[in-house]
C-alpha cells in the first residue's frame, strides 16, 4: 500500500520557487515534492509523515499554486489562529471559520473567500455538517480539500473522531469533485486503510516517509509515583531556558502537578539567583478540558508566546500543536497507546533541534489506564457489536504501551517496528540509534522469573480465573485479607505460595505475562485474570521465562539533555550562543509587537542558521535557511542592524 512518490515523480520548479518565495527553503524534505507533484497533477493523496516532518507545506504550496480556495479540516479550534497567523506572514492570504467569531465576523470570511482573496480557509470537521457552509462550498472553486490529522477518521486509532465520518460524505456531495490530500503522523496499515476508504481517496498516492525522529532522545523510568512531582520540578529548575510539555493522565494531576513546580522552582530559582520566570513567578500552567474556554485559552497563549515555559496538560492539549521550539515532552503517567505517545512527545523538537522525550511510569499507571478505557464508551454511530471491537482494539494498544515501557530494546526501535518499519532507525558509527534513547548501550540484567509465572497461572485456575489482579496477589502472598474470605483461599494450593515475594515484584511478572499474551486481562468496571490460547504453555515441563530489565542509576536523579544527536547543531563558541540569545530577544520583541508566538517571526532553526550566517544585506539574510521575501521585507532589517551591532 505504500508509494514512494518522489521516486517516480520530478520536482516541479514552479513548486520549488514557491517554496523559496514563502517559506526561504532551497529544497523541499523526504517524501515533500512527490506529494506536492501528485496534488499538482491532481492525483488523491495519503501522507503519513512524523511530527515536524513538514506535513503542512504539502499542501500549502499546491494551495499557493491552484487556483480557487484550498479547504484544510483540522481538529481543533485553538490551533487555528496561530496556523493561519503563520500563513498570512509568509504572504500567503489565509483564514479561518470557527466559534469563536462572530456570525458576522464569519460572513466577512466567506465572502473574502468567494472573491478569492483567500488561498487557504481552516474549518473544524462539525462545520460541513451546517447547510450554511454546504451552500457556500457549492458555489465557490475548491481545488484541494486537505485533511489534517486524518487518523481521526478510524475507530481503531487513538484519537477517533465520529466528526471526521462526515467528510467524505461531503466531498461526495461537492458539484465538483476536488482533490484530496489527507495527512497524519501515525497510522498503522489498518487505519491507513480506513483512511482510504472512508474519505473516499480516489487511487491516492500513498507516502509513507518514515516514523523515526532522530533529534529526538527517549527515557523511560520506572519511577514511584512520590517521587514523580519532585523529579519533574528538579528537571524543569536544571533547565530554566527551555519550553516543555508535561502531560498528566487527569485533570486533577495536571493542577497539582503546575502548582507544586510552581513552588519548587520558584524556591529553586530564587536561590540561585533567577531564570526564566515570568513577573508573577508562574513557571508552569495547567491545561484540561474541564476548565473554562477562556482559561484554557489564556493557558495555551501564555505557553505559545512564550510568556510561560511549561505547560502541564491531559492529552486535551496540543493536537497538531504548531509550537516548534519545544525542548522537551515529560510523561507523568504512562499513555494509552504507542500512537498516543508518538504523537504527544513528538511535540517536541518540531525545528529539528535536539530535544528530550522523558516518560515516567510505574504499576500502577497500568491499573489507572485500563480503568480509564473501560469507562463509558458510547458512540452513537457505532453498533454495541462495534463498541466492543473498539474497547477490545484499545486494550491491545495499552498492552503494546506497557510493553514500550518494559522493552530492553531500542526504544527508537521499538516504535517503529510497531508502525510497521523495519531497519529505519537511523544509527551511528557505534550501532547506537542517532537520536539516542534509555536503553542503547546500557547493561541489560536477566531475571529468571519462571516459577514465579507457573506460580500466578496456577493461581488463576485454583481462583476460577474469576478475580482480578490485586487478590491473585494476596492468594500468592499467603493474606488474610477479609475481600478474599469467600474465596476460601488456604484450600488452594497456591496460597501462599509466594509469600517470601514482594507484591511489586508478583505484579510486574502477571503485567508482563498480559503483555506476552500468556494471560489476559477482561474489560470492564472489574476486571478479571483470565487464560488465553498460550496460557498452556506455562503448564509445560520445558517452560521458561525470563525477564529482561536496564541497569539504571537512582531514578529520583535528574539526569541533564542526553549527548546531542548526530548532525545537530552545536555552537561553535560561546559568541555564537550569546548572538543567539540576543536574536531571540528580537524575535520575541516583534513577537509582542506582532502578538503572535515568537516562532511564527522565525524557528529556532533560522536563528541558529542566521547566527551561522550572520546577514548584514537583504542577499545573505535571503540565503538564511527558513527566511522567505515577506519575511525578509518585514523583519530583516531589525535582525539584521542587531548583527551589526553585535559584531
Amino acid at each position: 500500500m505504500t508509494q514512494a512518490v518522489d521516486s517516480v515523480d520530478p520536482v516541479d520548479p514552479h513548486a520549488l520557487d514557491a517554496l523559496k518565495r514563502y517559506f526561504g527553503y532551497d529544497s523541499f524534505r523526504p517524501g515533500q515534492s512527490g506529494i506536492v507533484s501528485a496534488i499538482l497533477s491532481g492525483r488523491d493523496v495519503l501522507g503519513v509523515m512524523p511530527t515536524g516532518a513538514g506535513k503542512s507545506i504539502c499542501y500549502q504550496i499546491p494551495a499557493a499554486m491552484l487556483p480557487g480556495v484550498t479547504i484544510v479540516i483540522s481538529p481543533l479550534i485553538s490551533l487555528m489562529r496561530d496556523q493561519v497567523d503563520a500563513l498570512n506572514d509568509v504572504g500567503l492570504p489565509a483564514a479561518f471559520i470557527n466559534t469563536t467569531q462572530t456570525p458576522d465576523e464569519q460572513d466577512t470570511v466567506l465572502a473574502q473567500t468567494a472573491s478569492g482573496r483567500i488561498k487557504l480557509l481552516y474549518i473544524a470537521p462539525e462545520r460541513l455538517e451546517t447547510e450554511r457552509f454546504r451552500n457556500f462550498a457549492n458555489r465557490v472553486r475548491i481545488s484541494l480539500v486537505a485533511v489534517d490529522e486524518a487518523h481521526c477518521v478510524s475507530q481503531w486509532g487513538q484519537d477517533f473522531r465520529s466528526s471526521y465520518l462526515g467528510i467524505g460524505e461531503f466531498i461526495a456531495h461537492l458539484p465538483n469533485r476536488p482533490t484530496v490530500a489527507a495527512f497524519t503522523a501515525t497510522a498503522t496499515e489498518r487505519v491507513r486503510r480506513d483512511i482510504v476508504s472512508i474519505l473516499g481517496l480516489a487511487d491516492p498516492a500513498i507516502t509513507v516517509t518514515g516514523f523515526d525522529r532522530p533529534n529526538l532522545y527517549f527515557d523511560v523510568i520506572n519511577m514511584p509515583r512520590r517521587d514523580k512531582a519532585s523529579w519533574v520540578a528538579s528537571y524543569i529548575a536544571a533547565h530554566p531556558d527551555e519550553s516543555g510539555i508535561v502531560y498528566c493522565a487527569t485533570r486533577k494531576e495536571t493542577e497539582a502537578l503546575a502548582e507544586s513546580i510552581n513552588i519548587a522552582v520558584r524556591e529553586r530559582r530564587a536561590a540561585a539567583g533567577g531564570g526564566n520566570v515570568v513577573p508573577d513567578g508562574t513557571v508552569a500552567v495547567a491545561y484540561h478540558g474541564g476548565m473554562s474556554a477562556e482559561t484554557r485559552e489564556k493557558a495555551q497563549r501564555d505557553f505559545v508566546t512564550d510568556r510561560v515555559p511549561v505547560v502541564v496538560a491531559t492529552n486535551a492539549f496540543g493536537m497538531g500543536i504548531d509550537k516548534s521550539n519545544v525542548r522537551f515532552v515529560i510523561h507523568h503517567n504512562m499513555p494509552e497507546s504507542i500512537e498516543a505517545y508518538y504523537q504527544e512527545a513528538g511535540r517536541a523538537g518540531r525545528d529539528g533541534e535536539p530535544s528530550r522525550c522523558t516518560l515516567l511510569w510505574n504499576e500502577s499507571d497500568i491499573v489507572t489506564r485500563r480503568r480509564l478505557l473501560d469507562m463509558d464508551y458510547d458512540n452513537d454511530r457505532l453498533t454495541q457489536q462495534e463498541q466492543d471491537a473498539v474497547r477490545a482494539s484499545k486494550h491491545r494498544l495499552l498492552n503494546a504501551m506497557v510493553g514500550y515501557c518494559r522493552t530492553t530494546d531500542c526504544l527508537h526501535e521499538y516504535m517503529t517496528r510497531y508502525f510497521g518499519e523495519d531497519g529505519g532507525v537511523s544509527r551511528g558509527d557505534n550501532g547506537m540509534c542517532a537520536g539516542g534513547c534509555a536503553n542503547c548501550g546500557q547493561s541489560i540484567e536477566t531475571t529468571d522469573v519462571t516459577d514465579t509465572a507457573r506460580a500466578i497461572s496456577r493461581c488463576v485456575h485454583d481462583v476460577g480465573a474469576s478475580v482480578g489482579i490485586g487478590k491473585i496477589v494476596k492468594v500468592l502472598r499467603g493474606s488474610k485479607a477479609q475481600d478474599i474470605a469467600s474465596l476460601n483461599p488456604e484450600r488452594m494450593p497456591t496460597y501462599g505460595m509466594l509469600r517470601d515475594q514482594s507484591e511489586a515484584h508478583i505484579r510486574d511478572v502477571l503485567n508482563q505475562m498480559v503483555t506476552d499474551d500468556l494471560l489476559e486481562i477482561t474489560e470492564g468496571r472489574l476486571p478479571i485474570v483470565r487464560f488465553t490460547h498460550d496460557s498452556l504453555k506455562t503448564a509445560s515441563p520445558d517452560f521458561h521465562y525470563e525477564m529482561k530489565t536496564i541497569k539504571r542509576g537512582r531514578p529520583s536523579r535528574v539526569e541533564g539533555v542526553s549527548p546531542r544527536p548526530l548532525g545537530s547543531y552545536t555552537p561553535e563558541n560561546d559568541g555564537d550562543e550569546a548572538l543567539f540569545q540576543k536574536l531571540r530577544g528580537v524575535r520575541f520583541a516583534i513577537a509582542q509587537e506582532n502578538k503572535v508566538p515568537p516562532y511564527i517571526v522565525f524557528s529556532d532553526k533560522t536563528l541558529r542558521d542566521m547566527t551561522r550566517v550572520k546577514p548584514v544585506d537583504d542577499e545573505m539574510f535571503l540565503s538564511v535557511n527558513g527566511v522567505g521575501a515577506s519575511k525578509l521585507a518585514k523583519y530583516g532589517e531589525r535582525f539584521m542592524q542587531a548583527i551589526r551591532e553585535f559584531a
